[in-house]
């Protein structure tokens, strides 16, 4: 899925501190399927999307950080990111062919919402530095 150029961004983009951005551009757009908006390099930095999702990718010691304390691997934790999908399938496929290991296997879930119930097909998988991230696709 590509964005338009006129298209704007996201209110909210996640910028993830990372530690090496060939390997995180490898896992992102060569596993998960995210296309690179734009990078520089020289900066260890990449921002990368997938439809509407948008990740700031920015490899620690190169640039500027924003560190608010110690980082320790695996890095996020406490946070997942949803990333909806059409379908969860394909980047399951990917990511067993290249044996990269889920932290959560396929499900099907309901959630409870103001309205009645959703269901989902979701699995969640870590990054190269351990971000967590659960793609998801709305049963219809």
């Amino acid at each position: 899925m590509s964005q338009k150029a006129d298209a704007p961004l996201p209110s909210v983009v996640p910028e993830l501190l990372i530690s090496d951005l060939s390997a995180s551009l490898a896992f992102w757009s060569g596993l998960c399927g995210f296309e690179v908006l734009y990078e520089r390099p020289e900066e260890g930095f990449a921002l990368v999307h997938r439809g509407s999702a948008h990740f700031m990718l920015d490899q620690i010691g190169q640039g500027r950080d924003w560190v608010t304390g110690t980082l320790q691997r695996p890095f996020g934790r406490g946070v997942n990111f949803e990333i909806s999908v059409d379908a969860i399938d394909d980047i399951v496929s990917t990511l067993d062919e290249a044996n990269w290991p889920l932290f959560l296997a396929p499900e099907t879930k309901h959630y409870r919402t103001a309205t009645g119930s959703t269901g989902v097909r979701q699995f969640l998988v870590q990054d190269p530095d351990g971000y967590l991230l659960r793609f998801s696709s709305r049963l219809t």
